[in-house]
């Protein structure tokens, strides 16, 4: 039997995290640089043997200057310590085209298990012949939980960053090689 490993396409993938600001307004925020590894007992996904994800903090992006340095620092994620996240798929349970991923995230060293919904999108094959398969992923988190706690508040008692975030991901991965088990 051969198991078959897969590769992120990043220019056809995204890493999003959405985050409420002064509780009445939401900001998006992105992961530029990141990777993703998944090892498939077979092509259709029945089987999921290993799956690897990191993203480097260094790359966060909010569309605005000021706040990704701020949460690339000590009172976010301190990106000069703790350069990477982590996520490492425990158990992927697929019911047709939606499946349940657990797995162990770790943030600035601090590891705790998350739950998120994948919803598969299919398999192709593209122009160049290279098969293909997409997915949706979404879940949520406490950050202070991975103790991201910096937080301020407004005059008026309003509380500036909410301690839940959204987690949103378009993932594409490229078929690579199969690979005979000994």
């Amino acid at each position: 039997m051969a198991n078959t490993e897969w590769a992120i396409d990043p220019s056809h993938s995204e890493v999003q995290f959405k985050v409420k600001h002064l509780m009445i307004t939401t900001v998006t925020g992105y992961f530029k640089t990141f990777d993703l590894q998944v090892e498939t007992e077979s092509d259709d996904f029945a089987g999921v043997k290993k799956i690897e994800f990191t993203a480097a903090v260094d790359s966060i992006n909010t569309n605005n200057q000021q706040r990704d340095t701020h949460l690339k620092s000590a009172d976010f994620f301190n990106a000069e310590v703790y350069p990477q996240l982590r996520f490492t798929g425990t158990n992927y349970k697929a019911n047709g085209d939606e499946a349940n991923l657990q797995g162990d995230l770790t943030i600035r060293g601090v590891t705790r298990p998350v739950a998120l919904s994948v919803e598969f999108g299919g398999i192709v094959v593209d122009p160049y012949g290279q098969t293909k398969a997409g997915f949706t992923v979404s879940g949520k988190i406490s950050r202070k939980e991975f103790g991201l706690t910096w937080n301020a508040v407004t005059e008026a008692g309003q509380v500036v960053v909410s301690d839940e975030i959204k987690i949103h991901a378009e993932v594409q991965l490229v078929k690579q090689t199969e690979l005979v088990n000994a």
